[in-house]
């Protein structure tokens, strides 16, 4: 993590010095080789997955929402940090809270079939995050305040990792996060924009698990959002 990096960071400077000091007194000579060495040594990591790693841990004991009194895991997102495609749900499931990770068991599975004929997976190329980081209680929709709470979580993960394209999966998440009331089939095929990045409306994996008729028209969004990552 960030914290024990630097922890190591210290120390290593720390011995350097100390051995400095023995060698040539409390007199420090710094030449080409040493300030190499010594700027080095205080290079701290900002990759993406460094900061992602850092937010994780600044909010996963959040309490804003009576939600987390019951949580079992904060379900921050999972991926590739360095992804082009974010994907975003609504909350957590059962499942997902006691695993800690998005997507899950057989919504979870389907997703990945899907990722896979378009040529990305978890580990390349897609981050995945839901608006709620908790269960939402007999599976109810999320409260108006639970999303205000939450979205700007989901904001400084979409900023972090700067993705090409966000797609939003289910029409509660989309509504929550665009604010709008068209139906959810219109809402369909609109490029909208959402922290200055577009955002892209497709049916959410339980919902292809319920309704097989709608698996074409999802196919249709993502093949989209495939032709579109690959320009």
């Amino acid at each position: 993590s960030f914290y024990r990096k630097m922890t190591k960071i210290k120390q290593e400077i720390y011995t350097y010095l100390k051995q400095y000091k023995e060698l040539y007194g409390n007199d420090i000579f710094i030449g080409y080789d040493e300030f190499s060495l010594f700027t080095s040594l205080n290079k701290i990591d900002y990759t993406k997955k460094n900061k992602l790693n850092k937010f994780e841990n600044e909010i996963s004991l959040c309490d804003k929402c009576d939600i987390a009194v019951n949580r079992n895991n904060f379900v921050f997102g999972a991926g590739d940090p360095e992804a082009d495609l974010f994907l975003v749900g609504e909350a957590s499931t059962h499942q997902e809270e006691i695993h800690g990770i998005p997507f899950v068991g057989k919504i979870g599975s389907l997703l990945d079939n899907i990722l896979f004929a378009i040529n990305k997976s978890r580990k390349k190329g897609v981050y995945i995050a839901n608006i709620l980081k908790c269960k939402l209680p007999k599976n109810r929709d999320p409260l108006s305040k639970e999303i205000q709470n939450c979205v700007p979580y989901l904001k400084k993960q979409i900023n972090i990792i700067s993705p090409k394209l966000i797609v939003v999966m289910g029409k509660v998440a989309a509504k929550a996060l665009l604010d709008i009331e068209t139906g959810f089939n219109e809402m369909r095929n609109i490029t909208y924009e959402y922290c200055g990045y577009p955002l892209r409306v497709t049916y959410h994996p339980a919902a292809l698990l319920r309704n097989s008729d709608l698996k074409k028209p999802a196919w249709d969004d993502f093949k989209w959002v495939m032709n579109y990552l690959n320009k």
